[in-house]
């Protein structure tokens, strides 16, 4: 970063300093430097190449139970008296709210653990450049692939420093690496498209990129020939990458502001058995390499490990600081934030346990069911847990994947979903939230 880590604190508690004495009853601001670069290859030609440097700084202030957020690029002294002078205005002119604030002196994150959240970021373009030509060329090789429409590679790194005026300091630094590939396969109205990603927080961590464009290929060509299937209720199979998707509708609905203002359909689970006995669900902030790891919340909290599905029982909610106050209850260190807009709830490394079962033997007595691989559109009541999305995948015959199926949907309802939830043992790291296969009985499927 431009800025030392002591002079990005030294300039943070300038402007808190700065905005208590403009009339702030409190504030705090968070310094985010980056640096990225990303390339794109097609048809053998360099596409595009980014390379982007910058960082803003932002400010939040409190004016009794009224707040205001303001960000800026410029940290020269002139803009940062600006900064100031525009949020504390705009906290005067706000609405009261009486559950803003920040943490109590005795609440805040003092120490921090050492996580691997950071490599030595020695890479430069004519890297990246190779791995898309490499994820290009691989997928072009497999058989029946007629075009690679985008193959990219991309890297980072950001350093995140945070100060407020109840004495909270910390600071981190992290990097991410990643790979994509899409191809297309067939001809006219046949035609299909697939991809396949890799995105990882250590260099040494990413997956060769010619796996990465061979796999999109490949996934590319297993589409050929899809059929739409008659409507039935029969067991639906979540490959992980829409199981995840899955997990997602859950972090929704235990998410501390959805609970506080009623939006939720597990508003009464707190406590209650919402998944089978053998589910356990993971949020893990301090992950080694970890997408979503990290030191400290958008609050100042020190985030802990927690089990938030213990043997099928839902144990706690997602809760910053706001949305806990709303329910009477304490933050569980989820406070998500950016340099604009208050903080809001957000999971880390949330992901559900394997189970003892292969995907295999999961699907060998499946005599009619759906093996879901991609889910489109928007389909998910939050309030009523409704759930229906367009899918495409597999369709299972006899125990087995036998061909791929399109222009298909897949409904239930989620708290019955839940219930009604079988894990794989193939649980991989991936997305930040992350699911193994799972296998639901008795959805709707609707096809012809």
């Amino acid at each position: 970063m431009s800025l030392s880590i002591s002079q990005a604190q030294q300039q943070l508690d300038d402007l808190i300093k700065s905005a208590r004495a403009a009339g702030a009853d409190g504030a705090d601001a968070l310094l985010v430097d980056g640096r990225s670069i990303s390339v794109a290859w097609h048809d053998r030609k360099l596409e595009s190449l980014e390379h982007a440097e910058g960082g803003d700084i932002g400010l939040r202030v409190l004016v009794g139970h009224r707040q205001a957020s303001v960000a800026s690029s410029d940290r020269s002294p002139a803009a940062h008296a600006a900064l100031v002078d525009r949020a504390v205005a705009m906290a005067k002119a706000a609405a009261e709210d009486p559950f803003c604030g920040l943490a109590a002196p005795d609440e805040i994150a003092t120490s921090f653990p050492a996580l691997e959240m950071a490599d030595a970021y020695q890479i430069e373009p004519p890297a990246l450049l190779a791995w898309a030509k490499e994820a290009e060329e691989a997928a072009l090789s497999v058989g029946g692939v007629t075009l690679c429409e985008s193959a990219d590679a991309g890297c980072g790194q950001s350093t995140v420093v945070m100060a407020a005026s109840n004495g909270f300091h910390g600071h981190y630094r992290r990097t991410h690496y990643s790979i994509s590939a899409v191809a297309l396969a067939g001809q006219g109205t046949a035609m299909e498209r697939d991809y396949d990603f890799a995105s990882t927080v250590f260099q040494s961590d990413l997956p060769s990129a010619a796996m990465i464009g061979r796999k999109a290929g490949e996934k590319t060509v297993a589409n050929l020939g899809a059929r739409k299937m008659p409507s039935c209720a029969a067991p639906v199979v979540f490959a992980p990458q829409t199981a995840h998707e899955l997990l997602g509708s859950l972090v929704g609905a235990i998410s501390g502001s959805a609970i506080a203002r009623g939006t939720s359909f597990l508003m009464d689970g707190l406590g209650q058995k919402i998944f089978p006995e053998d589910i356990t669900i993971i949020d893990d902030p301090f992950r080694a390499r970890g997408l979503r790891s990290k030191l400290f919340d958008g609050e100042g909290f020190a985030p802990q490990r927690r089990t938030i599905i213990d043997h099928g029982t839902l144990t706690t909610w997602l809760l910053d600081l706001r949305s806990a106050r709303q329910l009477g209850m304490k933050s569980t260190g989820h406070a998500s934030r950016g340099t604009t807009g208050a903080p809001s709830p957000s999971p880390t490394n949330f992901y559900m346990e394997g189970g003892a079962v292969s995907p295999t033997d999961l699907i060998k007595d499946i005599r009619n069911g759906f093996y879901v691989t991609e889910m489109m559109g928007m389909g998910v009541n939050d309030v009523t847990g409704d759930f229906s999305q367009a899918a495409r995948g597999f369709w299972i015959e006899n125990g087995m994947i036998s061909f791929p199926v399109s222009e298909m949907t897949v409904a239930g309802n989620l708290k019955a979903m839940f219930k009604n939830l079988t894990a794989a043992n193939d649980l991989t790291f991936r997305y930040g939230i992350d699911a193994p296969t799972v296998r639901i009985e008795g959805m709707t499927i609707a096809g012809l």
